[in-house]
């Protein structure tokens, strides 16, 4: 089993522990590396990410943790990168490029936060064709490494949140798994890892990572590379089921990496 999670959320932006607290449940699990990666700074919403006005006290606080429990596991200061953010206030060990946001007709609409904003921004734009929402989504995910400068790929297919709970698309449509091949086709020649991400599992919204099964075995299939991540908002979900996910990887044939800083 890996113990090493790089994708943890705390109370600078919507997680629910401090990082001290975070950093001594992953010593209680054993854990051997730990990265920090903090919303970053989007002005159009300001309620889930991190404070402009406090970042460089995040940077200075997991700074000081990485030098105080430096002989019991390996921390890092890193950042989720949205699409749409501005650049961060201090510089990272790492980022995870991650698309939580459309912008439609000069207009944000977030893809993750309810079924009902995203069908509301299926209508908005295009005529309530959720197929298309999700080409436009996916258009802009292939972008990301470049946009953000990701180190990581960050839940590849978050589209699909509601899924289990309030379908709104097949993901097993032709016009979706299209729009998904082709952006998993423009990422790969990048070289970054692709989460294997069970945050959604954790909260439950559904019953399989990002990403879905088809997806992951193209990934996989065209050379990607895959790290696990908790997407972790609390102490009790740091490294959530990677022993499932890692055995069910190895299953296909193929292996989980580390994450290599």
């Amino acid at each position: 089993m890996i113990l090493e999670d790089f994708h943890v959320h705390t109370c600078f932006c919507d997680g629910k522990n401090s990082p001290e607290e975070m950093v001594l449940a992953a010593i209680s699990k054993g854990m051997t590396k730990l990265g920090f990666s903090v919303h970053s700074y989007t002005p159009f919403e300001t309620t889930y990410c991190i404070k402009k006005e406090k970042q460089a006290e995040y940077a200075a606080c997991i700074l000081s943790l990485k030098e105080k429990y430096k002989d019991k596991i390996s921390i890092f200061l890193g950042v989720e990168q949205d699409y749409y953010a501005d650049e961060p206030a201090f510089e990272p060990d790492y980022r995870i490029g991650s698309v939580h946001y459309l912008k439609i007709k000069n207009q944000f609409f977030p893809v993750d936060e309810n079924a009902v904003l995203l069908k509301k921004a299926a209508d908005f734009g295009f005529g309530g064709d959720m197929y298309a929402l999700c080409e436009a989504y996916f258009a802009t995910v292939s972008d990301v490494v470049k946009k953000t400068k990701a180190d990581i790929i960050g839940h590849f297919d978050l589209i699909s949140k509601f899924n289990d709970v309030s379908p709104l698309f097949d993901e097993n449509n032709p016009r979706y798994i299209a729009a998904a091949n082709k952006a998993i086709d423009a990422l790969i020649p990048f070289n970054k890892p692709f989460e294997l991400n069970t945050g959604a599992i954790s909260k439950g919204y559904k019953k399989m990572p990002y990403p879905n099964p088809k997806l992951l075995k193209r990934i996989l299939d065209k050379g990607g590379k895959l790290i696990l991540s908790s997407d972790a908002h609390e102490c009790g979900t740091l490294c959530f089921q990677f022993d499932k996910w890692g055995n069910f990887v190895s299953n296909l044939g193929y292996t989980v990496s580390k994450f290599e800083l």
